[in-house]
């Protein structure tokens, strides 16, 4: 359900989620930090597409797939879902707490 003034909510999932989508090949990850952050370290197999340059019509196609936004705390990804909406994309999803969160969770990252 949503409420407020027609402002689509975003879904959120937790680390633990997102790791079992993963694993049974249900998600693709866009990590919408810039270059150098994502180098730093990523969830294995995202895509890096930087908010500052973010284009809901450049996001890969999820193929079947649920794309889930994350960036490090939950608020760019946001802002990429903001746009998401204002272009009709249909993607929705981002990671709660972000790869903050994901990291919390001792779960693996890429380098």
């Amino acid at each position: 359900m949503v409420f407020g003034l027609g402002k689509p909510q975003h879904k959120e999932i937790t680390a633990q989620q997102l790791d079992a989508m993963l694993s049974a090949g249900e998600a693709l990850v866009v990590d919408v930090r810039e270059a150098d952050e994502f180098a730093a370290g990523h969830i294995p197999g995202a895509v890096n597409m930087p908010l500052s340059k973010f284009q809901p019509s450049k996001l890969p196609h999820p193929q079947g797939k649920t794309l889930v936004l994350n960036c490090l705390g939950g608020k760019r990804s946001g802002m990429a879902l903001d746009k998401c909406g204002v272009a009709q994309a249909e993607v929705d999803t981002h990671l709660a707490g972000g790869f903050g969160a994901w990291q919390a969770a001792s779960l693996p990252v890429e380098r």
